[in-house]
């Protein structure tokens, strides 16, 4: 493991017990992450929380994978798999930015003729900010897997008597740079969406915990179900986030990845209530609008939850954890 070496911010007298727990938390995290490096698993681009993954990550997030398509073979899911990034339009229109403003990531594109160009390669050559010529794009980082087939449901009607559900699978972005490899700029999800009516979503709610726990016990990872909410901006954020929580909308399956005290978020809950619904005005087959939800699988998460718990050689995991993910060997 290499030596964690404070930056000069950090190695400044500590005025608060919070400061203290802050650089704390950066340490261990930073250790976690130097120990995924230097055992080749994770690949440093030389920002924070974004990495390149090595075969052995890889095979253990596709076996991942296969347990959850395991799982989900009788929910007669329509399978979808879009790209990173999402219509702009389908994107304002989700209200994500009245949520979530800092977590969005916007593609942007050079814009300029010959004269731009060149005043690009000046500030190039001269070390200057090159980004003035740069403009929006028709396209955003996608910031949850579930968000481009809402407007693709909508767009065919109203859904059958028996509602529908969607398999989904895709790389997401969110910005918070973070020394955490848990808590990645760019990662994936597998979700299951539901969309029908109240007690439809309830009970695959219901029968996802039920699963979602079930896997998990059989990687041998020590877990705990809470209820979560999501971390909404500004000062009605917390106004939002404690109607979240009242109504029991999210609930999140959590396992200790590097410490005990404070266990990571691998899988989610969610009920969307008629909140999709009403923005793509797609309804029931009654005409009720929409009910949605969806059970989110971070696949990077539960992989490293398998590092962190039975270690980083995967030869020496326990034999039930590697039949589980690969079969008798």
């Amino acid at each position: 493991m290499s030596e964690y070496k404070p930056s000069v911010d950090e190695a400044q007298p500590l005025d608060t017990a919070a400061a203290l727990a802050e650089v704390l938390d950066r340490v261990a995290a930073r250790t976690f992450r130097d120990d995924l490096i230097d055992a080749g698993l994770l690949i440093p681009t030389g920002v924070d929380g974004l990495y390149g993954r090595s075969e052995v990550f890889e095979n253990v997030v596709e076996a991942i994978n296969r347990l959850v398509t395991q799982r989900g073979a009788d929910q007669g899911a329509e399978v979808m798999r879009f790209p990173p990034a999402m219509n702009r339009a389908d994107f304002e229109d989700s209200e994500y930015l009245k949520s979530f403003p800092n977590l969005a990531g916007t593609v942007h594109s050079f814009c300029g003729g010959e004269r731009e160009h060149h005043r690009l390669l000046k500030c190039l050559e001269d070390g200057e900010d090159w980004m003035d010529n740069q403009k929006p794009t028709r396209v955003v980082l996608t910031p949850a897997a579930c968000y481009p087939c809402y407007p693709v449901v909508a767009k065919r009607g109203p859904l059958p008597p028996e509602g529908r559900t969607i398999d989904v699978f895709s790389y997401c972005f969110r910005h918070e740079p973070s020394l955490d490899p848990a808590r990645m700029q760019m990662f994936r999800m597998r979700e299951y969406v539901r969309m029908g009516t109240p007690d439809q979503i309830v009970q695959f709610r219901a029968m996802w915990i039920e699963r979602g726990k079930a896997l998990i016990e059989t990687l041998g990872l020590p877990h705990s179900i809470e209820l979560a909410n999501d971390p909404f901006f500004g000062r009605g954020g917390k106004i939002v986030a404690d109607s979240q929580r009242a109504q029991e909308l999210k609930f999140e399956l959590l396992i200790p990845i590097e410490s005990e005290e404070k266990p990571t978020a691998c899988l989610s809950f969610n009920y969307h209530m008629d909140h999709f619904g009403e923005i793509w005005k797609f309804y029931t087959a009654d005409g009720a609008v929409a009910h949605t939800g969806c059970v989110g699988f971070g696949m990077e998460r539960t992989t490293l939850a398998l590092f962190g718990n039975h270690g980083l050689d995967v030869e020496n995991w326990p034999a039930s954890v590697r039949e589980a993910l690969w079969g008798k060997q």
